[in-house]
Parts: structure tokens; C-alpha cells; sequence
């Protein structure tokens, strides 16, 4: 899995990680501006909207189903590229890479958990069944916020990942912050990031074969 996200294209990743997520926002809003006009929408008996939504808008159940999906798509990306490039690190060049393991799964944990949370309320809403579960509102709070910080710090890590195996050398923040920035702006970064990825991964499969026939 590892190697097929460094060799990917960078229209690749940008299809997995924004097209599919876009193109399934598009048709909701398509199809829900689609039952204003439907003659259908509104029962004679004068159907509440709630009722109509319950009835025809089943596809909102499987947003939280979507955004996983994303998400698995989104850090399986970071992941790749965080543990695929070690082998392109100089070996007297020591990361923390077991850190970056632990506070890696703890945001992916997390927004899992809410976004099947959030498929439940739907559920729940669908059949009048639903409840808020009973947390304290700071320990939610707190949950996002060390999970935004999980998340800065996997887009360090990896930014100072590929720096690293470019310049084969320890660098410092300032070497990458460009890299760190173009992660977070994904959307944008992905067109610059990837080719370099694409180009460390094929240099480093280069240099195995070669050694390997000497």
C-alpha cells in the first residue's frame, strides 16, 4: 500500500482525496435542490419537511461514510510518505519516528469515531430514535484540540521527511517550512509535493537495484 501511494500520480492522489469527496457533495446538494421541483416531494396531506427528508433523502446517511473513507485516503498519504521515504534517510540521521507512529493514529482514532458517531445521528434521526451521548463538553474540546495538534505535527514530520531524504542531511524548520505549508494546503500542494515523492522513491529503487547487481 506504502509504495503504490509513492508512486502515484499527483492527478491521482488529488481524484482519491478530492474529486470522489466533491463529486458526492455535489450530488447531494444536486439532489436535494432536486426535491423543491420534484412533484412528488410534498404529500397532499401536506408532509412536513421532515418527513420528506426522511423519505427521500437517504443518501445524507452515507456522508460520514465518505468522509472516512477520505480521511483513510488523506493520512494514508502522510503515512506513506513519513514511513516509505525512511530508506532514502541517511542512516546516521535518527528521527522519532516512533512518535510520530503514536500521535499519527490518534486524530485518524478520533474523527473515525465521530464521523460513525455522526452516521448514527443520522440513523437516529431517520427513525426518531436518536440521543446525544452525555460528554462533557471540555472533554470533547480538549479530544479536537490535541487531535489538531496530532495533525500539525504529522505534517512536520513528514514535511521534515522529505527535506531529509532530498538534502540527505539534518535540517532544521526552516529548511522545509515550504513543504510543511504545501501540506497543509493540500489541495494545492499535492501537484508539488507528490512529483518530488514520485522522483525520491524512483531514485532510491534505482540505487537498490544497482547495488544489488554489483
Amino acid at each position: 500500500m506504502i509504495n503504490l501511494y509513492l508512486k502515484a500520480k499527483h492527478w491521482q492522489l488529488f481524484i482519491l482525496m478530492l474529486g470522489i469527496p466533491l463529486a458526492y457533495q455535489l450530488y447531494t446538494i444536486a439532489q436535494f435542490f432536486g426535491l423543491q421541483t420534484h412533484p412528488n416531494s410534498i404529500s397532499e396531506g401536506g408532509a412536513g419537511v421532515t418527513e420528506v427528508l426522511n423519505e427521500n433523502i437517504f443518501y445524507f446517511d452515507y456522508f460520514p461514510y465518505v468522509m472516512v473513507l477520505y480521511v483513510i485516503m488523506f493520512f494514508g498519504w502522510f503515512w506513506s510518505i513519513a514511513i516509505g521515504l525512511q530508506k532514502n534517510i541517511p542512516s546516521e540521521i535518527k528521527m522519532k519516528v516512533k512518535k510520530f507512529k503514536v500521535l499519527f493514529f490518534i486524530p485518524l482514532i478520533y474523527i473515525t469515531s465521530i464521523m460513525l458517531l455522526m452516521a448514527g445521528l443520522f440513523s437516529g434521526i431517520r427513525t426518531n430514535s436518536f440521543s446525544l451521548i452525555g460528554w462533557p463538553l471540555y472533554i470533547i474540546i480538549l479530544l479536537h484540540l490535541f487531535s489538531m495538534f496530532c495533525i500539525f505535527y504529522s505534517m512536520y514530520f513528514v514535511a521534515k521527511t522529505i527535506k531529509t531524504a532530498e538534502l540527505k542531511r539534518k535540517v532544521e524548520f526552516g529548511d522545509f517550512t515550504g513543504e510543511f505549508f504545501l501540506l497543509w494546503f493540500y489541495f494545492i500542494g499535492v501537484w508539488i509535493i507528490q512529483p518530488k515523492v514520485n522522483k525520491l522513491y524512483s531514485d532510491e529503487n534505482t540505487a537498490t537495484n544497482n547495488s544489488q547487481m554489483l
